[in-house]
C-alpha cells in the first residue's frame, strides 16, 4: 500500500518563518502566471522560479508582515495563508504556529468509545462569538459530562458571519473568532480539562466567494466530477491532494486537535489509485498520539471505515426515525422513514435503516449490513446543525407543537443509554429556546441568490411557504442562533439539564452502560408499537429502557414482553418521586421513559 506522503511540498508554500529567526520564505504554485512577486507590507519583491511552477523569494521579514502575491502584476490571496486577519479578500500576516507555549503537553487522545461529542459553532455558542469566550464555558461542558467537543468549520470564509461550509482558505481559521494563538489556547484548555477537541473540516467544495486557487492554477479543480456546490476537486492533481492532506496534519499537529468530522464524503469523489479518503485516514492515523476521522456520509456504507479506515460515521436514519416518531413529519427525505417503536428498534438492531433497499430520492439501492462496525462507529443524534438549521425557521425538535418537553427527554434518554457515540448539538442539553436557522453574510447578487435559493429549499416542505424562511442573510438571524444561557436554570429547561447531567453521568459510571459491544444490545417494541424497549445484558447485569410513545398510559403487565421486567428503577425521564418505584414497575405513563436494572 501506499504510504502517507510527505507533507514538504504543501509546507513550503505560503508564507513560513524560517527556522533560525532571520525571515520569511514565501513560495508559491501557479500555471498561470509568468511573472511572480510577492508584496509585502506595501513594497512589491520579486520570486524567482524553482521549476515547475514554483517560485520563492526569502526576505527578512517576521512575524506580523502582511503580504499578498503578484500574478502578471496583479494582486492576489494567498489560498496557504495561515492567517487572513482582514478576511479572505485581504492581505495575509506571516504567522508562527509554533510560538504558542503549550501547557497540557502530556494529552494523547481520546479513544472514539470514550467520546460524547458536543457539537458548536463558535459564533452563536457564546454572546461574543469568540474563542476566548467559548473557552471559558468549557468548565461546564466538562462538568456536564462532554468528553469531546466539535467545532462547526472555522476555515477562513466570507463575510462577517456564517456556517462556515463555504470555507475557501482552509489553512486560516476565520479572523472574527480570533487568532490562531486563541484557538491554540482553547484547544489546550480542553485538553488540561480532559476534553477532546473535533473540528469539522469541509474537503468536498469551495465556497463561492473568496476561493482564488484557480487563479495560480486551474488545475486544481476538474469537470470529471459534478459538485452540488461549485466546482469539482480534482484530487488526483498533486498540488489539490496535497493541499487537503496537509490541511488535516496542519490542524492535527500544529493545533493539536484530537480528530476531524469529514463534511459529506459521498461528494469526495476520486478516481486516483489511492482514494484521498484512505490517505487521509493514513496520514492522520501515522501522526503521533490518538487521532480519529469522521464521516458524515449518508450512504450507509461500511467500507468507510473497514477499507478507507476511517473510525466513524454520522448516522441520518437514527435522526430520521426519531424526528418521524416524535413529530409525524413526512416532508423531503422524511417520507421514507416510517417512525415508531418498531422501526426505531430495528434502526438500533440493524445500526441504520438502509442497508441495501431502493432508495427512492435517488432511485436506486441505498446502504450495506453494517453488522462489521462496532457501535462507537456509528454517530447516533436526535440533533445536529444540519437537522436543525436546515429547516425555514432554524426550530429544534422540541420547538414543536406537538413534542412535549417529555417527550424530548425520553428521547435523550434513549440516545444517551446506547452503546453508540451520541453527539448533542449546543443547548441541547437544556432544551434551548434558540432556533438556529442558516445564515450567511455574502453581499450583491450572491446575497441576493443565496436568499432565493433558501426558499426554493422548501418547496417540497408543504407546511412552510416564503414567508416562514428566516432570510439567512439578515443579521437577525445569526442573532436568533446565539444561545440564551440564563434560561438553563429555569423551568423545563433546568428538569432537562437535570436529566442530562444524570444521564451522562451514569453512562460513564454504570457498570452496564459503559459497556460499549452491540452484541449485547437487543431492541423491540411491544403494545400496538406504544412501546419500546432496549436491553444491554453484560456479565455486570442488566438495564432495560422502556419508552412509552404513546400518548395514554401503559400497563406494562399486559404487554408480551419477551423477558421479566428487572427489579430495580435507576432513572425516569421524569422525576420518580412522583410515583412509588412499584406503581412504576406496573403503569408507565404517557411518552415516558424509564430505565430498569437488576444490581
Amino acid at each position: 500500500m501506499t504510504q502517507p506522503a510527505t507533507d514538504a511540498l504543501a509546507l513550503r508554500l505560503g508564507a513560513h518563518l524560517l527556522s533560525d529567526g532571520t525571515g520569511t520564505r514565501f513560495r508559491l504554485w501557479t500555471t498561470t502566471a509568468t511573472t511572480v512577486a510577492v508584496q509585502v507590507d506595501g513594497t512589491q519583491y520579486p520570486m524567482a522560479s524553482q521549476g515547475g511552477g514554483l517560485y520563492e523569494a526569502v526576505l527578512p521579514v517576521k512575524e506580523g508582515a502582511r503580504y499578498k502575491f503578484v500574478l502578471d502584476g496583479s494582486l492576489w490571496p494567498d489560498p496557504y495563508a495561515r492567517f487572513l486577519p482582514d478576511g479572505v479578500h485581504g492581505e495575509a500576516e506571516v504567522t508562527d504556529l509554533s510560538r504558542y507555549q503549550w501547557q497540557h503537553t502530556d494529552w494523547s487522545g481520546l479513544a472514539l468509545s470514550d467520546c460524547v461529542f458536543y457539537e458548536l459553532h463558535v459564533g452563536t455558542f457564546t454572546p461574543e462569538g469568540t474563542y476566548r469566550a467559548a473557552q471559558e464555558r468549557l468548565p461546564y461542558l466538562k462538568a456536564l459530562g462532554i468528553t469531546a467537543v466539535e467545532l462547526m468549520p472555522v476555515a477562513a470564509f466570507a463575510g462577517e458571519r456564517g456556517w462556515g461550509y463555504d470555507g475557501v482558505a482552509l489553512y486560516a481559521p476565520f479572523a472574527p473568532y480570533g487568532t490562531p494563538q486563541d484557538l491554540q489556547a482553547f484547544i489546550d484548555a480542553a485538553h488540561g480539562l480532559g476534553l477532546g477537541v473535533f473540528l469539522d473540516v469541509v474537503y468536498n467544495h469551495f465556497g463561492p466567494d473568496g476561493n482564488y486557487l484557480s487563479v495560480y492554477s486551474p488545475q486544481y479543480f476538474t469537470d470529471r466530477f459534478a459538485s452540488l456546490w461549485g466546482e469539482g476537486l480534482d484530487y488526483a492533481e498533486l498540488h489539490m491532494r496535497r493541499y487537503i492532506t496537509a490541511n488535516a496534519r496542519m490542524w492535527l499537529r500544529d493545533y493539536r486537535l484530537d480528530g476531524l468530522r469529514l463534511d459529506a464524503t459521498q461528494a469526495m469523489q476520486d478516481d486516483s489509485p489511492y482514494h484521498i479518503l484512505q490517505e487521509l485516514a493514513d496520514e492522520v492515523h501515522h501522526l503521533r498520539g490518538t487521532h480519529l476521522l469522521l464521516a458524515e456520509d449518508y450512504r450507509n456504507l461500511p467500507e468507510l471505515v473497514t477499507d478507507y479506515h476511517l473510525d466513524g460515521i454520522w448516522v441520518d436514519d437514527f435522526h430520521h426515525q426519531m424526528r418521524v416518531t416524535l413529530s409525524e413529519d413526512q416532508d423531503g427525505y422524511y417520507s421514507t422513514y416510517d417512525g415508531g417503536a418498531e422501526a426505531l428498534a430495528h434502526c438500533i438492531n440493524r445500526g441504520w435503516v438502509f442497508e441495501g433497499q431502493w432508495w427512492p430520492l435517488e432511485d436506486r439501492p441505498r446502504g450495506k449490513p453494517a453488522d462489521v462496525l462496532t457501535a462507537p462507529s456509528l454517530v447516533y443524534y436526535i440533533q445536529n446543525h444540519d437537522q436543525v438549521g436546515n429547516r425555514a425557521l432554524g426550530d429544534r425538535i422540541h420547538h414543536l407543537s406537538h413534542v412535549s418537553d417529555a417527550q424530548f427527554r425520553a428521547a435523550s434518554m434513549l440516545l444517551l443509554t446506547l452503546p453508540m457515540s451520541p453527539l448533542l448539538f449546543m443547548g441541547q442539553e437544556w432544551a434551548a429556546s434558540t432556533p438556529f436557522a442558516f445564515f450567511s453574510d455574502h453581499h450583491g447578487e450572491l446575497g441576493a441568490a443565496v436568499t432565493e435559493g433558501r426558499k426554493k429549499e422548501f418547496e417540497s416542505f408543504a407546511s412552510f411557504v416564503d414567508e416562514d424562511v428566516l432570510d439567512p442573510q439578515a443579521k437577525q438571524t445569526f442573532e436568533l442562533a446565539k444561545l440564551n444561557w440564563a434560561e438553563q436554570e429555569s423551568g423545563e429547561h433546568a428538569k432537562t439539564l437535570a436529566l442530562y447531567r444524570t444521564l451522562l453521568h451514569l453512562r460513564r459510571s454504570d457498570p452496564v452502560l459503559q459497556n460499549r459491544d452491540r452484541h449485547n444490545l437487543t431492541a423491540g417494541s411491544a403494545g400496538n408499537n406504544d412501546l419500546l424497549w432496549t436491553r444491554t445484558v453484560t456479565s455486570a447485569g442488566e438495564r432495560l429502557l422502556l419508552w412509552n410513545l404513546s400518548a395514554k398510559d401503559l400497563t406494562l403487565a399486559t404487554l408480551s414482553l419477551p423477558f421479566a421486567l428487572p427489579p430495580r428503577v435507576i432513572l425516569g425521564s421524569e422525576p420518580l418521586t412522583e410515583l412509588s418505584q412499584t406503581l412504576l414497575s406496573q403503569t408507565l405513563p404517557a411518552h415516558q421513559a424509564v430505565l430498569l436494572g437488576n444490581l
